[in-house]
C-alpha cells in the first residue's frame, strides 16, 4: 500500500494539476483515468504502482467480455484483481455481467465502485440500492451534499472520515445475508447503513462500493488518500486487471444489420433514383398542401377544472419557495392517516411506534425506521429544500400503496 515518502509525490502532483488547470475549473463528474480535473481518475490511476506495490498491473485495453474470450483461462493457477471505478457501468452489456460473475466464481476479486449498478447484475449477486439524492444531477445540488464514513475492520472502526461534497446519501438496502458481510458505513439520518460490502460468488468475491467519487483526484489531494488505501487493503496480494471501461464489445453484442440507404449510395444509379424519388415527394407535397381546406378547428368542452385549481394553489406554494409549509402539511397528512387507518398513537415517533407501524402496514422495519426518521429530521428544520418536500412526497406515497 502506499507509504508517507510518496505524500511529497502527491504534492508534486496537486501543483502540476493546479498549474493544468489555469482554464475555467471542470467539476464534472467523469471518473476517466486521463483526466486531471478534480473528479477524474488520473492520480488514483497513474498512483496504481505505488498503491499496490509488488503487484502486476495489467490495462484493460478492450471491453471485460473480448478480454475474457481471447486471453483468459478459467483455469490458470495465477488468480487476478478486477477493478472498475465509473459512474455506472454504460458499456456493460448481459455478455459482459455474465462474464465477469464467471470470472468471480473461478476465484479470483472483483472491486466495483459505481454510483449506479445494473438490475441484472444487482439481481444475479442477490442485493438492492436505495439512494436519497436521485433529484441531485446539478453541480450546486451535488455540491451541498456532504458524508461520513466508517469501516467495520478492527484496525480503523474507531476512525470517521469526513467527505464535504458530491458524497450522495446512497446505501445497500437489501442484500443476501448468508453470503455478505458489510466493510464498511455511511451515517444517515442517525443511523450507519452499509456502503461497502464483500458479497461471496463462487470461489472468489465481489467487493462493492457506492461512492466512486472518493476515488477522484479532488479527495486524494485533501488527505483522504487514508480512506482509499484502506478500502484497496481487502484485495488480495495478485494481478491488478484495471478496467479503463472506454470500449464496448466486438464480439458479446449483436452485429448491426447494414443499412438500405447504405446499399443505395453504393451504386451512382440507385443514388440517382433516390435522389429524384425524394425531389418528387417533397413537390407532391408542396402543390397538393396549397389545395387542401383548412381544417375546422374542434371546438372542445369545457373541462373540470377543480385538479388544475389544486395544482395552481399548490403551485402559489412552490412559486413563494415555502418548502417548509408544504413538508409540515405532508407531515400532517401522513400522521392523520396513520391515527385514522392503523389506530397508532403519533404523539411519541420512538421504536416501539415504529415496529407497530412496520407490522399494520405491511411495510419492511428497516425502511419504515428511515421514513420516520426523515419526518423527524425534516420537523427539527426551519427551512426545506426542493429536493427535500420531492423525497418525502414519494417516500410517503410508496409506503401508503404498499
Amino acid at each position: 500500500m502506499m507509504h508517507k515518502k510518496y505524500y511529497y509525490l502527491l504534492s508534486f502532483l496537486m501543483v502540476m494539476l493546479c498549474f493544468s488547470s489555469c482554464n475555467k475549473t471542470n467539476w464534472t463528474e467523469n471518473y476517466k483515468e486521463k483526466e486531471k480535473s478534480p473528479f477524474g481518475n488520473y492520480i488514483i490511476f497513474n498512483e496504481a504502482e505505488n498503491v499496490f506495490e509488488n503487484q502486476h498491473i495489467e490495462i484493460l485495453k478492450e471491453h471485460f467480455y473480448d478480454y475474457t474470450l481471447f486471453h483468459y483461462n478459467e483455469d490458470s493457477i495465477a488468480k487476478k484483481s478486477y477493478i472498475l471505478i465509473k459512474d455506472l457501468a454504460l458499456k456493460q452489456n448481459k455478455e459482459g455481467n455474465k462474464a465477469l460473475l464467471e470470472f468471480v466464481k473461478n476465484g479470483n476479486t472483483a472491486f466495483i465502485a459505481l454510483n449506479y449498478f445494473r438490475k441484472d447484475f444487482k439481481d444475479a449477486l442477490e442485493f438492492t440500492t436505495n439512494s436519497l439524492d436521485k433529484m441531485a444531477y446539478n453541480r450546486a445540488n451535488l455540491k451541498k451534499l456532504s458524508g461520513k464514513f466508517s469501516l467495520k475492520n478492527k484496525a480503523f472502526k474507531d476512525t470517521v472520515f469526513n467527505f464535504e461534497r458530491n458524497i450522495r446519501t446512497a446505501y445497500f438496502l437489501e442484500y443476501n445475508t448468508n453470503k455478505t458481510i458489510v466493510l464498511g458505513t455511511t451515517e444517515i439520518g442517525g443511523e450507519n447503513l452499509p456502503n461497502f460490502i464483500k458479497i461471496y460468488h463462487g470461489k472468489g468475491a465481489f467487493y462493492l462500493h457506492l461512492n466512486p467519487v472518493v476515488f477522484t483526484n479532488y479527495y486524494l489531494l485533501n488527505d483522504k488518500e487514508n480512506y482509499v488505501e484502506n478500502l484497496f487493503s481487502y484485495l488480495p496480494n495478485q494481478t491488478i486487471l484495471w478496467d479503463k471501461h472506454i470500449k464496448n464489445s466486438t464480439y458479446g453484442s449483436k452485429p448491426k444489420e447494414p443499412s438500405i440507404f447504405k446499399f443505395f449510395l453504393k451504386h451512382k444509379t440507385l443514388t440517382w433514383f433516390l435522389v429524384v424519388s425524394f425531389i418528387g415527394l417533397l413537390l407532391f407535397m408542396l402543390f397538393n398542401a396549397r389545395r387542401k381546406q383548412r381544417a375546422i378547428p374542434i371546438i372542445n368542452e369545457l373541462k373540470n377544472t377543480t385538479v388544475a385549481f389544486t395544482q395552481t394553489i399548490s403551485n402559489l406554494y412552490l412559486n413563494e419557495g415555502d418548502h417548509k409549509n408544504l413538508v409540515d402539511k405532508k407531515i400532517a397528512f401522513f400522521l392523520a392517516k396513520i391515527r385514522s387507518k392503523y389506530l397508532l398513537n403519533t404523539n411519541n415517533l420512538n421504536a416501539d411506534f415504529m415496529m407497530k407501524l412496520a407490522l399494520k402496514s405491511g411495510n419492511d422495519l428497516q425502511k419504515t425506521k428511515y421514513l420516520i426518521h426523515t419526518i423527524i429530521a425534516l420537523n427539527k428544520k426551519t427551512e426545506c429544500s426542493e429536493e427535500e418536500l420531492i423525497v418525502l412526497h414519494k417516500m410517503i406515497e410508496k409506503f401508503l400503496n404498499k
